[in-house]
């Protein structure tokens, strides 16, 4: 199967994303013709052995210098002690400016990553090699770096685009089921705010997909990388507020896991019920009719997404309102949230009652 490759168009900052089966093998030609001599890896625990090894080998291949830093996988890596921990690490190794950071992970791994090559030695080149489903299709996409607080998901970040993002389908075939799952609730967030016709495959093919089946699972990851650069290449940072949409349901999520404590619910599961509540949200404000919220649904259940919290200790819908109130989304106090106008289209809404916000929250489950 032949490769893709998806322009993010930046200036003298625009890269490709390199989309396909064994693109791990050609990591080293990658760097190579960008001038690397040496290269830092960081990657995820879990892949250690086996896709950042595979890095670690085409690299030297094409004769450049490497050291591998491992980081725990999950959520709490995400952390202003992991960071200074590759921030001393990259200083014992000597590690300059014609250092290449290569990020090989999910997308924590590829948050705390490019984040340190953003401000070590005032910034590195780095490289995204997303081995997840939802880094292939959302996270290694854009620039977007960041750490997490007690205070809120992400508070502490860069935009630093990579020079390149190299994304190997087959990796997603060793993914754990619950992994892959979760990474599909990102593609639906596309489907709903961009591409009707999408959404529309999605519901179609939930089989195949679920199944892993390698073409289904190519044409998801091209489609939903090449929606994300196209936000990105018109907004970079955030500064026209289209790539806001790229935040629907994630107002929601975010406070949920920081509520539940990170890790407790994957980024994608957060994502998919934080999308159920948006939607039910746009329902009670009269912006959607309902049937568009249970097509959402329905399609959420198809994927073996959850469209509610799990049964257990939830907390309380005042207790996540205070967080969204410290979301970086957040303007003068005031919640925003991105709220379907239609099936592909969404827009960014404010000055919504807190109080309707609450009884959304307070759905039962």
């Amino acid at each position: 199967m032949a490769l893709t490759v998806v322009p993010v168009e930046l200036a003298e900052r625009s890269y490709e994303i390199t989309i396909g089966p064994g693109v791990l093998a050609s990591s080293g030609s990658a760097l190579k013709a960008a001038g690397a001599r040496r290269a830092v890896i960081i990657a995820d625990s879990g892949v250690l052995v086996t896709h950042a090894a595979a890095i670690d080998g085409s690299l030297r291949h094409a004769g450049i210098s490497t050291l591998t830093i491992p980081v725990q996988r999950g959520e709490a890596s995400k952390s202003v002690t992991e960071a200074a921990r590759l921030w001393e690490a990259l200083a014992a190794a000597n590690v300059d400016r014609g250092t290449h950071i290569v990020a090989v992970g999910g997308g924590v791994v590829g948050d705390l990553a490019g984040f340190v090559a953003a401000s070590f030695a005032r910034g590195l080149p780095v490289w995204q090699v997303p081995t997840t489903l939802v880094a292939q299709v959302d996270s290694a996409i854009g620039g977007k770096t960041g750490i997490n607080l007690h205070g809120g998901k992400n508070l502490v970040g860069a935009f630093w685009q990579p020079r390149g993002v190299l994304a190997d389908t087959e990796t997603l075939a060793s993914l754990p089921p619950r992994e892959y799952i979760s990474g599909l609730a990102e593609v639906v967030k596309y489907g709903m705010i961009l591409d009707r016709h999408l959404l529309e495959r999605l519901e179609s093919r939930a089989g195949a997909i679920l199944a892993r089946e390698p073409a289904d699972v190519e044409a998801i990851v091209v489609r939903s990388a090449s929606l994300k650069a196209s936000v990105v290449s018109r907004d970079e940072h955030e500064q026209t507020g289209l790539r806001a949409i790229l935040n629907y349901g994630h107002t929601f999520a975010h406070a949920y896991e920081n509520a539940l404590g990170y890790g407790t619910l994957l980024h994608g599961e957060a994502v998919a019920i934080g999308m159920a509540d948006a939607a039910e949200l746009a329902v009670r404000l009269g912006r959607i009719p309902a049937e568009l919220a249970r097509r959402q649904d329905a399609l959420l259940t198809a994927l073996h997404l959850p469209a509610r919290l799990p049964s257990g200790p939830k907390p309380s819908p005042e207790e996540l309102v205070a967080l969204m109130a410290r979301d970086k989304k957040t303007l003068h106090g005031k919640l925003r949230f991105i709220l379907s106008k239609q099936l592909g289209e969404v827009e960014l809404v404010e000055g919504i009652d807190p109080s309707v916000v609450l009884d959304v929250l307070a759905r039962m489950p």
